[in-house]
């Protein structure tokens, strides 16, 4: 295998000169926001072999975190070329202007330009413009790869919400009208949106402190963007802090962050992350605060505030999850998630603050002290979760009908139910979030031979309501 370099490709005959070849990095990523390195390579293309240990990968990759600003994040390997050992570096990145050691670079032709003033600006603006998107790039996923259930579920809530029209007649045709398949080929918006195998990852954890020196439950969720945002919404309802409102006829569960404000939190940090990054977003309870991280840098010489004031329209990274994620109306209006956050929990009392930080943007919603609360507050935190369960009908009547092991399309059959997302939001999720049904398969919720099934508190339920 023969290998030239060009404006993708830098060459290098070896590690010692590593410096050089950040700088052609900083280069391809300016001008084409990917590219690779060798080492072990003459620049004629001559194959000459590199001693590959792991400290030697350890040592560019501290070299490539130490040099580059913003941090990108490498693929680092050893291969075989000619029977010889070399290593290569494969990166990407979407945060330009990229600097090595303050200055910004071009790549022209195999050469490593300086940028100039003007160049500098230009690039800044593109970037403010964000014309490059990832979620329009190709993806290696094809329709097939599509949950049709999910996209069908989608088009049904957009139809709800009087945002989308479309009849839906086949995967392919609802896709192409929602601009994610060009030519054949799936982008990556329409991966992650409606593909259950795809990169996108949720790491959720609870810490028994202030600091994550000691956690007690930890958990990672792969799936479509939908499916990752309902169970990551589910699992923070279930952990947080609710108080009991009773009033003349009923009582109310209030929960310690508006759940409005923690639904909006994460549409925005699914919308506006950076999937150029490896690292997946993250939702941490401290004793003292919820955060919800997304790698991804704050639009430049932008601030929270600004947002949060309205002063300023939405800068949107990756547009077409935006837009599907607007017409299903889990976004309102461009550019508001952050106002409507901060006024929701204003309303409900409760601090919110957004820290944009070196490696992404976190929102952080800040937990009552409860040994500084009244004793009748702590009572009825003590008592939400153990008081009897309000049971709809419609939970009743799923109960009911479960017998054994049955699929979501048996269970709406016995139900005689049509509309996949009203048994989804009235029946399936209210009893699987009771405790009453289970999946069978409960690390693929969207496989095709998912079953469900009545838990021990189901059963008790059941018999209570027979």
């Amino acid at each position: 295998m023969r290998i030239e370099e060009n404006e993708f490709i830098e060459l290098k005959k070896s590690t010692a000169q590593l410096k050089k070849g950040i700088i052609a990095m900083v280069a391809m990523l300016d001008k084409h926001k990917r590219g690779e390195l060798f080492f072990g390579i003459k620049d004629d293309g001559t194959v000459v072999g590199q001693d590959v240990t792991a400290k030697t990968i350890r040592d560019i990759s501290q070299q490539i975190s130490d040099t580059i600003e913003p941090k990108i994040f490498p693929m680092i390997e050893k291969i075989t070329i000619e029977g010889k050992s070399c290593i290569k570096v494969s990166f990407e990145g979407e945060n330009v202007p990229y600097y090595a050691d303050g200055r910004a670079y071009l790549r022209v032709a195999d050469e490593n330009k300086k940028i100039t003033a003007l160049e500098l600006e230009q690039l800044i603006l593109k970037k403010n413009r964000f014309d490059f998107h990832w979620d329009d790039r190709e993806s290696e996923k094809s329709v097939n790869d599509i949950n049709e259930d999910v996209l069908q579920g989608f088009l049904e809530k957009a139809k709800k919400a009087g945002r989308l029209f479309h009849t839906y007649k086949n995967v392919e045709t609802l896709v192409k009208k929602l601009g994610l398949l060009k030519d054949g080929v799936l982008s990556k918006a329409g991966e992650v949106l409606f593909c259950d195998n795809n990169s996108f990852e949720v790491q959720l954890a609870i810490f028994a402190g202030n600091t994550k020196a000691t956690f007690l439950d930890i958990k990672s969720y792969k799936g479509t963007l939908f499916d990752l945002l309902e169970r990551s919404e589910l699992y923070i309802a279930d952990h947080m802090k609710w108080r009991v409102k009773f009033g003349k006829l009923e009582r109310e569960e209030i929960p310690e962050v508006p759940i409005l404000a923690i639904r909006e939190a994460l549409v925005n940090s699914f919308c506006h992350r950076d999937f150029t990054n490896p690292k997946g977003n993250e939702i941490a309870f401290f004793k003292n605060r919820i955060e919800i991280y997304n790698p991804g840098s704050f639009p430049v010489g932008l601030t929270p505030d600004n947002f949060i004031k309205g002063s300023e329209k939405s800068i949107l990274r990756n547009p077409h999850i935006a837009e599907v994620f607007y017409f299903s109306k889990d976004i309102e209006r461009w550019g508001s998630g952050l106002e409507r956050i901060y006024k929701q929990c204003e309303e409900a009392g409760v601090k919110v603050s957004f820290e944009v930080i070196k490696t992404g943007f976190v929102t952080v919603f800040h937990r009552k002290d409860a040994s500084k609360t009244s004793t009748k507050t702590n009572a009825t935190h003590q008592v939400t979760h153990q008081v009897t369960h309000q049971v709809t009908h419609q939970v009743k009547k799923l109960l009911l009908i479960c017998s054994g092991e049955m699929s979501r399309s048996e269970l709406m059959e016995a139900l005689e139910l049509k509309d996949r997302v009203s048994f989804k939001n009235n029946y399936l999720n209210p009893a699987i979030k009771e405790g009453f049904i289970e999946m069978t398969q409960p690390d693929s919720p969207n496989s095709p031979t998912q079953k469900y099934r009545l838990t021990k508190n189901g059963e008790r339920c059941f018999e209570e309501n027979v």
